[in-house]
């Protein structure tokens, strides 16, 4: 009997409980038109305050005097320090897997999740996913989800990678259903005066 357990396929590393919070959590997301995120992030350069705006495949991401837009075709990233403007295509797999439009469906492609327990956040209980990709030699080593138990949100996720950094993001707030225009997902050179374009498409 130990035999046949130890040849079970590689779903075994698929917890049921794990996969029913992350499809509840995904399914609330997609039933979203918008929804705005004011979050803070934890590395190794410290902490950040962040905004973070998505509809459908676009997103506009604010953090550590940089602001990335995209609206599914173009990213430009916007640079205070230079005011410098970067604009290349935008390419959906090229953003990694912590694409923000994304990562509410990052699990279903390449992960093994399991089950880790619930906690408290904030005065919120929270269950708690640990992801680690099923490749070997990959940048992340695990990324660690805490979804809200009562409304399906993500409350934090903390990502470490192969040489031991941590790096974590914390939502302090979340909109859902904001009204957005398409335009707000596009840099507009005129808001920033004196820009410098960097065209690399």
């Amino acid at each position: 009997m130990l035999v046949t357990g130890l040849s079970l396929p590689s779903t075994a590393q698929k917890d049921k409980r794990a996969e029913g919070v992350l499809d509840a959590m995904s399914k609330k997301y997609k039933a979203l038109n918008s929804y705005q995120a004011a979050f803070t992030y934890k590395g190794d350069g410290g902490n950040y305050k962040g905004d973070l705006a998505v509809k459908n495949n676009s997103f506009r991401l604010k953090l550590a005097g940089q602001e990335v837009f995209t609206d599914g075709k173009t990213m430009s990233t916007y640079v205070k320090e230079t005011n410098e403007v970067n604009v290349q295509d935008y390419d959906a797999g090229e953003a990694g897997d912590f694409n923000p439009a994304k990562i509410y469906t990052i699990y279903k492609q390449g992960y093994n999740y399991k089950f880790i327990g619930e906690q408290k956040q904030g005065g919120q209980t929270v269950e708690v996913i640990e992801l680690t990709p099923e490749k070997k030699n990959t940048q992340i080593t695990k990324v660690q989800i805490a979804v809200n138990k009562k409304d399906k949100t993500v409350k934090s996720w903390k990502i470490t990678d192969k040489s031991g950094k941590v790096t974590s993001y914390q939502i302090d707030k979340f909109t859902p259903n904001v009204n957005m225009p398409d335009s707000y997902f596009v840099f507009d050179k005129t808001k920033y005066p004196g820009v410098e374009v960097v065209d690399l498409r």
